[in-house]
């Protein structure tokens, strides 16, 4: 069987992210027998800087897009939309506020080793876009790696301390230079870039063609 083994570079504050793994994974479904798949989280930060103040989203959006509020509210209605059609509860999405990710992307390189990285990042998307959460918040954090099925106590050990704070900021650091300036990016066999939350039919035609081309070029 063929293999595609796919980098997915995101963050848990992009609604996209959460989208596109959701039609990811309904490509990878489609694909099944005919294309074996393993996959990585790779983190990125929408909003690196951890001393801001967190703020409603929706005046936020606006500002940071230069685009009036009531526009972001209609964007966000129809991603919510979508996000419904696949299953995702982004019920409080119009709800939530800014905030920074970076312990989250440590807790899910911890997850990784327990091989539960994907658990926990949906928990992750539903505690932020589902309730509104502060991702940002040890509390939260807790809550989410238990729903994932991992060690709340180990959990806690790994944010008081700093381990995989230099995994992530290496990691960030490798994919901005690669030229990944927007999430989701699927990294394929480290050698094509899918960008974008792309519909599940546009998936399942790039990875066939990946497959094959990688087939040819095998000595």
């Amino acid at each position: 069987m063929k293999h595609l083994h796919i980098d997915i570079v995101s963050d848990i504050a992009c609604p996209w992210c959460a989208i596109g793994y959701a039609r990811l994974d309904q490509a990878k479904r489609a694909l099944s027998g005919e294309i074996e798949f393993t996959e990585q989280w790779r983190a990125f930060e929408l909003n690196p800087d951890d001393n801001a103040e967190p703020e409603p989203i929706l005046p936020a959006l606006a500002r940071k897009y230069g685009r009036p509020e009531e526009e972001m509210r209609a964007a966000q209605a129809n991603m919510m939309d979508i996000a419904k059609s696949l299953g995702l509860n982004f019920e409080k999405m119009q709800e939530r506020y800014t905030c920074n990710t970076f312990d989250a992307h440590r807790l899910v390189k911890w997850a990784a080793t327990h091989d539960k990285a994907t658990f926990l990042k949906k928990a992750l998307f539903e505690a932020y876009f589902g309730r509104a959460e502060d991702v940002s918040k040890t509390g939260v954090l807790l809550g989410c790696a238990k729903a994932a099925g991992l060690d709340s106590a180990e959990a806690q050990r790994v944010l008081e301390s700093d381990e995989f704070a230099q995994a992530v900021m290496d990691e960030e650091r490798a994919y901005q230079s690669a030229g990944v300036t927007s999430v989701p990016g699927f990294v394929v066999n480290e050698k094509y870039l899918i960008s974008g939350a792309q519909e599940a039919d546009t998936l399942v035609e790039a990875f066939r063609n990946m497959a094959l081309e990688l087939d040819s070029q095998a000595p």
